[in-house]
């Protein structure tokens, strides 16, 4: 009972102690910002670079009306010139580019000119409406009606996915799976963040006490498996609170901005997904950072001062940057090989696993087997930790990770 009342009073010490911290509010402010910001860009873009439509010169030496396509708005303003006066114009730079149309033996030549090179988005932009132009040019070479065109433009074929294998379960929609790969990217993203945070803020903690001795007046009274305890879930419980808020913002932000329409498109997104994939999806989410917060922990105790932090959690950070590549590699094809391997593994799967439940047909037991594998490693991984915790926390040693760990079993065995 007394251990239960010491731990209790290191965790709201230290969860205090962090929710109230400058740094925690000012890099949860910072988030939410930055979600602001992405939720809010159109309208960010508008004010900030908001101004004349730029006029583009149009040389159109054809017979067809391109007008259907070029049309004023208020990005582009489009002006149907001769050729002899585009040159002088675009130096004086009352053009801001100019396309040239012409017949190539019943194709559409398009010549884009302009007196500075062009930015990538505005050639892309151009290319694309020039390519539809091309396309309308094609089909007027036909003799087709504007409504024939416009049918052939917009026609998609009714498609209909059908296993014959009676076995296997239906297969996903291409919708469903492009929500599974983008709900699992954003998954990633949260992982890698919060691993990088909070991985150095367990471990950079218990290596400042360390160093400044106030570790050895502490475990006096207190055991070290309580302090190891109390660190992990302390921080844990800081972590939980900062994706509880962040969450939380996010949420209002999506129902309040741009007049509910992201919000229609969220739960649309929702929708379209299984409540055993979110399921999946929190499960991973929390017990890889808790699993890497173990890891943390264990690393801090091996260290003598707070400056040798850095090297010891690198090899740490290397497996959360792994994952993330392989579940970026994932997002073009989830069925490859290496996205199935990965997603086993318990370093990497809380990246790699929520994707392919989400974007692939894959067999039930799949999941489970990779999640099984994950509270596994938990809780070997806190068993070993706390056992070398007790070891290391009071041992100072120099090197690297291997020599400090070599010292530790010198001096305690």
């Amino acid at each position: 009972m007394r251990a239960l009342s010491k731990f209790m009073v290191l965790v709201k010490k230290l969860y205090k102690q962090k929710v109230t911290s400058k740094s925690f509010i000012l890099m949860t402010l910072l988030y939410l910002a930055a979600l602001s910001a992405v939720l809010f860009w159109s309208d960010i873009k508008e004010l900030l670079f908001s101004g004349e439509a730029e006029v583009i010169a149009v040389v159109n030496e054809t017979d067809f009306d391109v007008t259907q396509v070029f049309q004023n708005n208020d990005d582009y303003e489009y002006k149907y010139v001769s050729a002899n006066e585009v040159a002088e114009k675009l130096k004086e730079g009352d053009y801001y580019a100019a396309f040239t149309l012409s017949d190539a033996d019943g194709k559409l030549a398009a010549k884009i000119d302009s007196y500075d090179p062009l930015p990538l988005n505005d050639q892309t932009t151009y290319q694309s409406m020039l390519s539809q132009v091309g396309q309308l040019y094609a089909m007027s070479q036909l003799d087709l009606s504007a409504e024939q065109q416009q049918l052939l433009l917009s026609s998609e074929p009714v498609i209909t996915l059908n296993s014959i294998n009676e076995a296997a379960e239906d297969g996903k929609s291409a919708d469903e799976k492009m929500a599974g790969v983008w709900i699992s990217y954003a998954i990633g993203i949260i992982i890698y963040a919060f691993v990088a945070t909070y991985l150095s803020m367990i471990t950079t903690d218990v290596a400042s006490e360390k160093g400044s001795r106030a570790l050895e007046m502490l475990l006096v009274s207190v055991r070290p498996e309580i302090h190891f305890r109390s660190k992990i879930f302390g921080v844990f419980a800081v972590a939980l609170t900062q994706f509880v808020v962040l969450f939380g913002g996010l949420l209002l932000l999506l129902r309040f901005s741009d007049g509910g329409n992201k919000w229609s498109f969220v739960t649309d997104l929702f929708e379209s997904l299984s409540v055993s994939y979110f399921m999946y999806v929190v499960g991973f989410l929390f017990l890889t950072i808790l699993m890497y917060l173990i890891i943390g922990a264990l690393f801090g105790s091996l260290v003598s001062k707070v400056e040798e932090a850095g090297q010891v959690m690198m090899p740490a950070m290397m497996l959360t940057l792994v994952g993330f590549y392989v579940m970026l590699t994932g997002m073009g094809n989830p069925d490859t090989l290496l996205i199935k391997i990965f997603s086993y593994i318990p370093f990497t799967s809380g990246m790699v696993m929520p994707m392919r439940i989400g974007a692939t047909d894959m067999n039930a037991i799949e999941p489970i087997i990779s999640f099984a594998l994950l509270v596994v490693t938990v809780l070997a991984l806190y068993f070993v930790s706390l056992s070398f915790y007790k070891r290391s926390v009071l041992t100072y040693s120099s090197g690297g990770i291997i020599e400090k760990m070599k010292t530790v079993f010198k001096v305690t065995t």
